[in-house]
């Protein structure tokens, strides 16, 4: 199996990518709105976009 992001063969350890560099890239992919699972439903799509301006206008959110 092909690491998703390089191509490289798979490491067991980061399975089914290659390193950790490859995870982190597609980690940062899916946390930056370069990915996304697609939806037809309208309620889903007008939640995330509650969720987002919810969120963008959240003070009392906890930093980690």
């Amino acid at each position: 199996m092909a690491c998703p992001i390089c191509n490289k063969p798979t490491v067991p350890d980061y399975r089914p990518f290659c390193s950790k560099r490859c995870a982190d890239v597609d980690l940062a992919r899916w946390l930056g709105g370069t990915y996304a699972v697609p939806s037809q439903d309208p309620e889903d799509v007008e939640r995330a976009l509650d969720e987002a301006a919810q969120a963008g206008t959240d003070t009392h959110r906890r930093t980690h």
